[in-house]
């Protein structure tokens, strides 16, 4: 559930605004156990398939929004992203964009910090596991076909902003934006071969890399929609209208 903590005062410098020292963003809990990872239809850094167990975690039911963010900016005096002062990137309710990685974990280390739970970002194995909803090999978070709420879903043109959060139907577990609307980092370093090799038991990714893995659709692309096994990566520095994040929790 979202917490208020209403502060006397705003700096109206950081628009889009918000009241409240923090919101506590609305989590969806994940079960352990285990699950099918990858796909043989994807590219090659979906291969192989591979059974995977994840412990039980919870994940932001939205992306990380505007309101949000702005409270962080506020409390920490951290430098707002370039898309701010953008109003198509700029309503309190749409998520939170062109943020670095490092960004990211700055984010979920003050939440940390003022809720005192446990919040980071997710890992590549937590996300894809949310986001197939508890329904195993479907492409999407919704079923195997191209949405028909997304209108138009192939032109890029047509498109020049991400929506609001909540314009979707939510999967199987209840998360929103799991196949659409930005990419989202992932804790993860990426690497390619990495399926070839890596842990069956809560995978973190490689100990070292150039890029951090990424996940998700984006409002930028010709095709808006992406399926749940397809991986990106990013520098995590490189700061995009298209990507933003959404938080984790540990469950212990």
């Amino acid at each position: 559930m979202t917490r208020y903590s209403l502060l006397g005062s705003h700096d109206s410098s950081l628009s889009p605004q918000s009241s409240v020292l923090f919101l506590e963003p609305e989590l969806i809990a994940i079960p352990d156990g285990p699950f099918l990872m990858g796909s043989e239809e994807g590219q090659e850094d979906e291969q192989p398939v591979h059974h995977v167990w994840v412990n039980a975690f919870a994940i932001g039911k939205f992306p990380v929004t505007n309101r949000e963010y702005a409270c962080f900016l506020r409390a920490v005096g951290h430098g707002i992203p370039k898309s701010w002062g953008d109003p198509r990137f700029n309503d309190p309710e749409q998520p939170v964009v062109a943020v670095s990685w490092f960004d990211a974990v700055a984010y979920c280390t003050w939440l940390r910090q003022v809720c005192r739970k446990p919040y980071r970002l997710p890992t590549e194995a937590e996300w894809e596991k949310a986001a197939r909803g508890g329904v195993e090999g479907q492409r999407y978070p919704w079923g195997n076909a191209l949405p028909q709420w997304m209108h138009p879903y192939g032109g890029g043109e047509a498109v020049e902003q991400p929506d609001r959060i909540g314009q979707d139907p939510a999967n199987g577990y209840g998360i929103h934006h799991m196949g659409d609307l930005v990419h989202v980092w992932c804790s993860d370093w990426y690497a390619a071969d990495y399926y070839r090799a890596s842990p069956s038991r809560d995978p973190q990714g490689p100990s070292t890399g150039v890029r951090r893995a990424s996940r998700g659709g984006s409002w930028r692309h010709r095709i808006k929609v992406t399926r749940c096994a397809a991986r990106s990566s990013l520098p995590p520095d490189r700061m995009f209208t298209d990507y933003g994040f959404r938080v984790a929790l540990s469950s212990r």
